[in-house]
């Protein structure tokens, strides 16, 4: 009884949080409203499928209470399209996109003919052998499966976005998709945690899978916080990429494919002083918003051209060539006795970060040691 009773508790409290964070989601002024509804509608997923557990409470039906726990089924499609349109600026849902549903579709269709539309006593019948049923045992499955392909998906998605960003931008986006990096894998978790649940309820030990259950529960409330906590601290956390930017590896593979990925020897030369010039004069780099494309428009040189030669050429990201500039200011800054009194904060905002945490891993990257210690060995 007391177990059941912290099942009830712990799902109220995540359903009212659930929902009040999506209703803050759906009204808070923001530039990124997609995101913000997508996640505000995974929100309301997660806690239309805990309502489930409230079923005795509010005297839901069985027709409604399993049709609630089948919403779990769009829970990871919406999450995936909300790292979609987190990742990039230019993501629009599209009639496609409802192809996703597909799955709730079919999870609910299997059921339809021996439990949603028979009686009350066979749909008690359903229920009572409903771990032998072929119906539930195939949901099961596919529920699974789908959890595998959105999860990769997710991760698939996250690794290319990362990879654009470094080869085109030195913002401090790169946290935002860490960030989701580790929100992900932190969802990976619950999801396996939910596995192992499912596996132990159709065996002989269904109490391991209800103590499960509350574990999962907690753990849902935990993540939740999480994001409420990072949303809350950091509101320009999300600055998304252009999807229709190439990875470097796929403009080579396309010039070789052309015959037009090679410039001459002196043009090649002309361009890389062209660009060492500008760094040097202008400090783009001081911009902390500073993309390829505004170093391409500055200098006069073809994106495409600018990208081979940083990230090919140079054999670095764009992200670490730009950070090279901004470190190498701070050194100087650093050594200048005259400002001794300036503090770490103010420095790296003043060559271009707007992230300590950035500031400081670009640092130790580039000399081997935190500014503070640097300057302590000056």
């Amino acid at each position: 009884m007391d177990k059941i009773n912290l099942l009830v508790t712990i799902s109220i409290i995540i359903t009212f949080i659930a929902l009040f964070l999506s209703f803050f989601l759906l009204t808070v002024k923001t530039a990124h409203k997609l995101s913000n509804r997508l996640f505000a509608f995974f929100l309301v997923l997660t806690a239309i499928d805990i309502s489930a557990n409230l079923g005795d409470l509010l005297a839901i039906s069985l027709n409604v209470r399993v049709f609630i726990s089948s919403f779990f089924f769009l829970q990871l499609p919406v999450f995936y399209l909300y790292v979609l349109s987190v990742c990039y600026s230019d993501f629009k849902l599209k009639p496609k996109h409802l192809l996703h549903g597909l799955t709730f579709l079919i999870a609910n269709l299997i059921l339809l003919p021996r439990f949603y539309a028979v009686d009350l006593e066979s749909k008690i019948s359903f229920l009572a052998n409903i771990s032998s049923m072929p119906e539930v045992q195939f949901n099961h499955i596919l529920m699974h499966i789908q959890m595998a392909f959105y999860i990769v998906g997710a991760f698939m998605i996250l690794r290319k976005a990362k990879k654009i960003y470094l080869e085109n931008y030195a913002g401090a986006s790169i946290e935002s998709l860490n960030w989701l990096f580790q929100f992900t894998i932190a969802l990976s978790a619950f999801y396996f945690i939910a596995l192992v649940k499912n596996i132990f309820k159709f065996t002989q030990y269904p109490n391991i899978s209800e103590g499960l259950k509350i574990g999962l529960l907690l753990f849902e409330l935990i993540i939740i916080f999480w994001y409420l906590f990072k949303a809350l601290n950091n509101p320009g956390l999300f600055r998304t990429i252009d999807s229709k930017l190439k990875l470097v590896q796929h403009i080579i593979s396309e010039g070789k494919n052309t015959t037009q990925l090679a410039i001459n020897e002196k043009e090649h030369n002309e361009e890389l002083l062209k660009l060492q010039q500008y760094m040097v004069e202008k400090k783009p780099f001081l911009n902390p918003s500073l993309t390829i494309q505004d170093v391409s428009a500055a200098i006069e040189i073809p994106v495409r051209n600018l990208s081979l030669l940083i990230n090919h050429t140079l054999e670095q990201h764009f992200y670490d060539f730009v950070n090279s500039y901004r470190i190498e200011n701070a050194m100087e800054i650093l050594k200048d006795d005259t400002k001794s009194k300036v503090t770490i904060l103010e420095i790296l905002y003043d060559v271009g970060f707007n992230s300590k945490s950035s500031f400081n891993t670009a640092f130790k990257k580039h000399t081997g040691y935190t500014p503070t210690v640097y300057r302590k060995t000056l």
